[in-house]
């Protein structure tokens, strides 16, 4: 006889919660029967995953529009509270990434904590940040392209390099950023070849791209001017935690990282490795090429120059190392777009697993090992938004997406704890619960600093996300969380105290 309920009440079909036995097998279970991801994944792999999803946007375009319109100098301060903020996290997500090793990072982090609501939301959020973070990288990339093009003495129409209705300077408004929808575009067919391959392009793009900060810190070091500096906090303390807010999505690659979990060779061992690995890199490197481009460029200066490090490099007199840099920058920005979009179609391919996407989304094909039909869809929707909506109106509502996932990640390690004591833990974040409970405090400390836009924007995909789950998303997920409970017995109730 059946076990399936006949009825249950609303609440408790959104507080149910799918138990880490219960995600384990399911990955298990669609792998048999549907075909799984191919594990290909090494360590540096990995680190390389993290690293190209955040060196890009945040050292070749951001650093000079945050200088200039939110910290100024400031602007170190604001990095090393987002990274802080970031560490708190990564801790957290190396716990649970070693006990939940299924590619839904966050997603699935909240799905066996706090119910399933919560996780939808977190997946819905999830989806947005990997789009608008993809799509602000790429708007980003027209700049270093038109310098590249007119070093040969060729030029796009400066009508398809701004996105729609944005202004022209010189007169005249954009109707798309043809370059920011080839960069969503070129690493989206590349995608779709496999895994393993585009795992090695970018292992190959992230040398290219350190080694070019490295050669740019060492070359403008000696020209520094200190003076830059003063003042140094022009906009206030709250310049500097808006500042760590927008530039909070900077940070996005370990959240990457986790989303292959279940393409990764021995994910026990090396997620966490990778996730902590990365994330010091990362911050080093932020810092130490900031505090280099301010030096040599006034604050004021940065918000007007399209390629700051380039322009850097030609003012301290070495043009030849300044095409380097932004050749690099070029092809490197399309490796951001490339884990981003890997990140994106992992979380929609396991939401659609656990009935919360439709089930197409979660197709694998059978030569590729990747799910093709989930990455042309997100491909095509990104590529879109890259090329209609300017850059400024897309970092902050990544940032608070961001944070929110961050945050639910935090609780998650605590109830985790609560929950399922017993679960074998090979990495434990240090203090809990208080370092999670620190590290939401400061994210919800920094989404409080974004503006009102920002929220408002965010409370109206909040909304939509609400309505699709009560009218679809509930009743579907219900098949396959009801069947999974037939098929294991010893499974907890919905609501598991």
């Amino acid at each position: 006889m059946s076990s399936r309920p006949t009825s249950r009440p609303v609440f408790h079909t959104w507080m149910r919660r799918k138990s880490v036995r219960a995600l384990r097998r399911s990955h298990a279970e669609h792998s048999k029967q549907h075909g799984g991801l191919k594990r290909v994944l090494g360590l540096w792999s990995l680190v390389a995953i993290g690293i190209g999803c955040t060196i890009g946007a945040g050292i070749f375009v951001m650093p000079g529009i945050v200088a200039a319109t939110h910290a100024g100098p400031g602007i170190l301060l604001s990095f090393m509270l987002a990274g802080v903020a970031c560490a708190i996290a990564a801790l957290c997500y190396a716990e649970l990434a070693v006990i939940i090793p299924a590619s839904g990072s966050a997603y699935s982090y909240t799905y066996a904590t706090l119910g399933e609501l919560a996780a939808w939301l977190i997946g819905w959020n999830l989806l947005l940040e990997y789009g608008l973070a993809n799509s602000a990288v790429a708007a980003g990339w027209g700049g270093y392209l038109s310098q590249i093009l007119s070093s040969f003495g060729l030029a796009l129409p400066p009508h398809l390099m701004y996105a729609t209705g944005q202004p022209i300077p010189g007169g005249g408004t954009g109707w798309i950023n043809l370059p920011a929808v080839i960069a969503i575009v070129l690493p989206t067919l590349l995608l779709m070849v496999g895994i393993r391959e585009s795992a090695r392009f970018n292992n190959g793009l992230v040398a290219a791209k350190i080694l070019v900060l490295i050669l740019f810190v060492a070359l403008c070091l000696p020209a520094v001017n200190m003076g830059h500096f003063k003042p140094f906090l022009p906009f206030g303390w709250q310049g500097v935690i808006s500042g760590a807010g927008v530039l909070f999505f900077l940070f996005v690659g370990f959240d990457a990282v986790s989303t292959v979990a279940e393409e990764c060779v021995d994910p026990q061992r090396d997620l966490p490795r990778a996730i902590l690995i990365g994330l010091a890199l990362i911050a080093l490197l932020y810092v130490s090429v900031t505090f280099v481009l301010l030096g040599i460029v006034p604050p004021k200066e940065l918000g007007t120059i399209q390629e700051p490090l380039a322009h850097g490099l030609d003012m301290t007199g070495h043009p030849v190392a300044a095409w380097v840099l932004s050749a690099v920058a070029v092809v490197g920005i399309l490796g951001i777009v490339l884990v981003g979009s890997i990140g994106q179609t992992r979380i929609l391919f396991v939401m659609s697993r656990d009935g919360l996407m439709p089930r197409f989304m979660g197709a694998i094909h059978a030569r590729t090992g990747t799910p093709v039909g989930s990455t042309l869809l997100l491909g095509a929707v990104t590529a879109i938004l890259a090329g209609t909506i300017p850059l400024d109106a897309l970092a902050d509502l990544v940032s608070i997406g961001t944070l929110a996932a961050f945050s639910a990640v935090s609780l998650a390690v605590i109830a985790l704890r609560v929950q399922e004591p017993a679960l074998e833990r090979k990495f434990r974040a240090p203090g809990s619960p208080w370092l999670p409970i620190i590290g939401i405090a400061i994210n919800l400390w920094l989404m409080s600093a974004l503006s009102q836009a920002v929220w408002i924007r965010f409370g109206v995909w909040i909304v939509l996300g609400l309505v699709i789950y009560f009218v679809w998303g509930m009743r579907s997920a219900s098949d396959v969380f009801d069947a999974t409970r037939e098929a294991d017995p010893e499974e907890p109730p919905p609501l598991s105290k």
